[in-house]
């Protein structure tokens, strides 16, 4: 049973697309409808409307036997109008119409009636006797409409062939009446197993079958079989159904509170849906019980829940008495515990840093010890120029040594070559880290151990240089040109705009040798 209710929670989570589904099938017959110009045609294509209609939505199931009624009329068909009147009848009758549809029933001549009709009106009749029983529940009432039905079932069983599924059918409703269980579950059982599966015939003989089993008080075959009829009902969007509701009523009286309360409210929007006057009588006379006993079970869990959260406050109370004297021993070492903690990851982060500034400091020192030295061979080669041209007495040499700028930019990109080959010795991985940041169109590819005006900028930022009028000199642009480049680069990043900066400070691991 508990895997059938899982099925059943699932397809009635479903419930809005197997009505769309249906709503699909019945716009394709519609549209057939709308280019069949033959009226005895058109008749027949509102007879399948109607079949698909008289379970979904009662109003358009009686507006288009109206139609038929009006083409039965207009082909002077009595055999199409007779039909017409008892499909009228029948959905009048489980609408809850029911003096309307006895006054249909009036209206019907039954002798004259052909024999197909005459098995329509008597099966007709009986559901309505049947409906009547359920939406009076009234025992005073109930013997004639017992009666009516043993009647009108023996003569339809005369009209029926003793070989066919409908008489067989109608012989198990019989011998239940009568009491014989056993025998109409015999044969119950075999017609089921004749039904297509989520077939509508599947769903009507399941509830069938559920009803004889819980006459014989046979529990688990009655819940399996209304379970079956539930699942197939809400699969084909059957809104008239009776098994819902049975089942949450049969729920109801297991003390199954949720699941009830649930299913009550699913019979209810289908006959909200259907405009069942039938359907809904029958659950109001239910639903207050259902709901009654659902807040009662909320009110309960509400009363337990403080109950527990008291009992819990208590024996919360007496635990950090009995904790407390615990905790005031270790305290004082758990206190010390955690300094040491944070003194150590303070000195291992400290260390860390020490090893990197020593480090960069190790290697831009000797770099730029490098580079002075360079610089002052060459400001010294430099002087002995200037002082053997000013011997010569070659001053236009020196007005033009004076006015190019050739020299300074050479002297300039060598400084920048070595600053970035430098650094990426240091830092070997920061081109890819620094890629990571940016989005993946928007990644530098450079020269090996080469960065271009953008990377210098940020290396210059990991190397702890965050001045931009220092790193406006070293790179010998303006300060407004620096705050471009860095805006530029910015504005390729993946995420996080604003800490930019402070993500380029963490790229990189020290090649340390």
């Amino acid at each position: 049973m508990d895997s059938l209710l899982r099925i059943l929670d699932e397809t009635i989570l479903k419930r809005k697309l197997y009505a769309s589904e249906k709503e699909q099938k019945i716009d394709e017959l519609k549209h057939l409808l709308a280019h069949e110009h033959s009226l005895e045609k058109r008749f027949q294509l509102n007879n399948t409307l109607i079949a698909e209609y008289q379970s979904f939505i009662c109003d358009s199931a009686l507006d288009y036997i109206d139609r038929n009624i009006q083409l039965a009329n207009t082909l002077n068909n009595r055999v199409f109008l007779d039909e017409s009147k008892l499909r009228l009848a029948f959905v009048l009758s489980i609408s809850g119409l029911f003096t309307q549809a006895a006054e249909v029933f009036e209206t019907i001549e039954y002798d004259t009636l052909p024999h197909h009709l005459k098995v329509y009106y008597c099966w007709g009749y009986i559901r309505y006797n049947e409906n009547l029983i359920k939406y009076t529940d009234n025992p005073k009432y109930e013997d004639v409409h017992i009666r009516e039905i043993a009647r009108c079932r023996d003569t339809l069983m005369n009209l029926l062939g003793k070989d066919t599924d409908m008489y067989l059918k109608e012989k198990s409703f019989k011998l239940k009446a009568e009491g014989a269980f056993e025998a109409s579950a015999e044969i119950q059982t075999e017609l089921f197993k004749k039904e297509q599966v989520d077939s509508h015939g599947y769903a009507m003989s399941a509830m069938g079958l559920s009803m004889i089993h819980k006459s014989l008080g046979n529990q688990s075959l009655q819940e399996k079989y209304l379970l079956l009829a539930a699942i197939t009902d809400v699969r084909l969007a059957v809104k008239e159904n009776e098994s819902l509701l049975t089942l949450a009523i049969h729920l109801h009286e297991q003390g199954e509170v949720d699941r009830a309360y649930n299913y009550i409210q699913a019979a209810l929007d289908d006959a909200n849906f259907y405009n069942s006057r039938f359907r809904n009588a029958v659950i109001a006379r239910t639903q207050p019980k259902i709901e009654a006993m659902y807040l009662t079970k909320i009110e309960q869990q509400r009363r337990n829940l403080r109950s527990y959260a008291l009992t819990i406050s208590i024996f919360l109370v007496v635990l950090i008495g009995t904790l407390y004297f615990l905790y005031k021993q270790i305290k004082t070492v758990s206190r010390a515990r955690k300094h040491l903690n944070a003194v150590n990851a303070q000195l291992i982060s400290a260390n860390h840093r020490l090893d990197e500034a020593n480090l960069i400091r190790e290697r831009y020192i000797g770099y730029y010890i490098n580079q002075c030295a360079v610089y002052l061979d060459k400001l010294d080669e430099f002087r002995k120029s200037v002082s053997r041209k000013i011997k010569a007495g070659q001053l236009a040499d020196l007005e033009r040594l004076s006015a190019t700028t050739a020299t300074l930019e050479k002297d300039a990109q060598e400084l920048y070559t070595d600053f970035d080959s430098t650094f990426l010795e240091v830092y070997p991985d920061f081109v890819e880290g620094f890629n990571a940041l940016l989005r993946a169109d928007e990644r530098y590819v450079l020269k090996k151990d080469h960065l271009n005006t953008e990377l210098r900028i940020f290396a210059l930022i990991r190397l702890g240089i965050t001045d931009v009028n220092q790193i406006a000199t070293f790179l010998r642009y303006s300060i407004q040109t620096i705050y471009n480049y860095k805006s530029k680069v910015k504005g390729k990043a993946a995420v996080d705009i604003e800490h930019f900066e402070e993500n380029v400070k963490k790229i990189g691991t020290l090649r340390v040798e």
